[in-house]
């Protein structure tokens, strides 16, 4: 049996845990599908390089509100498709060979599951499989799209975002099964490719972890450019490939050519057979974790969507960096933090946001005041025309202890940042809109405003 001193489950964020600090052990790197995860090849980046260029569209579309002549053509999808993933397959392969070409480095390309503690084996895509045995290993094996039963067993074809970035061309007709920001993102990329989209989404609102004025908003600014099918579920899915029929809970009914499946993700734990290592999960499917990433077994950590609280591509890479320095340093523990996780979803407008919404902050009993500005109160919101954007800040009444912030707008999801750093540094409200001068006429006046409007 091979011996190796780190084995590490999954090249997405796991990949970043080995550095050259590791170049005196036997390390070995298992993926099963994408080097660089879901973020490079399905997820985060191709997704925001399409709305971006969906963003682009919209503004050379709406040019005459700038008294700008300009022609719009639309956005061709098949170029744009081949552009963004040219560039990223390019990275993926990049990021096989150099993993390749490390002397102190093992690639297994296929899928591991244990057969014991710290016992793997390789059922690799080539060759047959490989048992291993590992002094210590990392679980970074990701998720992946759930699909409810009503679809799986449909027999019919459907998209998830694991797929639909890469179909051949835009669907005439679009439907979205789900009302999160994947869905809304990719919602934004189709409609701007031609694609007639609807949404299917069981609450009431769009976005709906969102603060609940963003998500009030938004649905309301989106929902003339969709059908919108609001509290609502499917419950069958007929008709035929490329002729769809969604039946929905109310015997209502939408049409489309494609479906695409964007109700959430799941952990790829139970491809592991973790039970056999002694590895804990939650009732979700998610890998306990302690405060260092470290599972219920000894020697194995966790990070990334198959055990974060968490699922972004942020909060993966800091989980990397902690892992990496408590396999290398192990009586000298760190730890992550998920209290102040910022997060941002790349429609237009753009939404961003940090730490408390008003709903939390009620739940939990809190004392809270919200200052709120509009970027139409700004002059480069003048600038952009904008008549909707805005910045709600949340603190505690006397301290100003800020607790939250959510905005919605033209880039929001730079806004935000000074907040970000002023709730994860304990910078009160008084102080972050006081001590440090904010650039007039910039954009990041409307974050200056919603602090001062506490005070009043």
């Amino acid at each position: 049996m091979r011996h190796h001193d780190l084995v590490v489950i999954g090249a997405g964020s796991g990949n970043a845990v080995v550095d050259d600090s590791f170049a005196d052990l036997d390390v070995a790197v298992v993926e099963e599908r994408w080097f660089g995860g879901t973020c490079l090849n399905a997820g985060c980046i191709p997704s925001k390089m399409l709305a971006h260029t969906a963003q682009v569209a919209r503004t050379v579309a709406e040019a005459a509100a700038y008294d700008v002549d300009a022609a719009a053509g639309g956005l061709r999808w098949r170029a744009a498709r081949d552009r963004v993933f040219r560039r990223l397959d390019a990275e993926r392969d990049k990021g096989r060979k150099g993993r390749r070409g490390q002397d102190f480095v093992t690639v297994y390309e296929g899928r591991a599951r244990f057969t014991g503690p710290r016992t793997l084996r390789m059922e690799r895509f080539a060759g047959g499989p490989v048992d291993v045995r590992a002094a210590q290993v990392v679980v970074a094996a990701g998720g992946r799209p759930l699909v409810p039963p009503a679809v799986a067993d449909s027999g019919l074809p459907y998209e998830t975002s694991d797929t639909v970035m890469r179909i051949d061309e835009p669907p005439r007709r679009l439907a979205i099964l789900g009302g999160g920001y994947i869905a809304a993102e990719l919602a934004e990329v189709f409609a701007a490719a031609g694609s007639a989209v609807t949404i299917v989404e069981k609450e009431q609102r769009l976005l709906g972890p969102q603060d609940e004025t963003v998500a009030q908003r938004f649905t309301e600014l989106v929902r003339p450019r969709y059908d919108l099918r609001l509290g609502r579920e499917v419950t069958r899915v007929g008709g035929s490939p490329g002729a769809l029929r969604l039946t929905l809970d109310d015997g209502s009914t939408a049409e489309a050519d494609t479906l695409l499946v964007a109700v959430g993700r799941i952990p790829n734990s139970d491809r592991l057979d973790l039970e056999a290592a002694g590895v804990a999960t939650h009732h979700d499917g998610r890998v306990i974790v302690d405060r260092h990433q470290r599972t219920s077994a000894e020697g194995v950590f966790a990070l990334g969507d198959i055990s974060s609280p968490v699922p972004l591509k942020h909060v993966a890479n800091r989980e990397a960096e902690v892992v990496a320095h408590n396999l290398r340093h192990p009586d000298d523990l760190i730890s992550c933090d998920h209290e102040q996780v910022p997060a941002a979803v790349f429609t237009q407008p753009q939404i961003a946001s940090v730490g408390l919404t008003e709903r939390q902050c009620r739940d939990r009993g809190l004392d809270y005041a919200a200052g709120t500005a509009c970027y139409a109160d700004t002059a480069y919101g003048w600038a952009m025309e904008d008549t909707t954007g805005f910045c709600k800040v949340l603190a505690e009444p006397g301290s100003g202890r800020l607790l939250g912030a959510h905005l919605m707008g033209p880039q929001a999801a730079t806004l935000i940042q000074p907040l970000v750093v002023a709730l994860a540094l304990g910078i009160d409200a008084a102080t972050l809109a006081r001590r440090p001068y904010w650039i007039h006429p910039a954009l990041t006046e409307v974050v200056d405003n919603a602090l001062r409007d506490l005070d009043r």
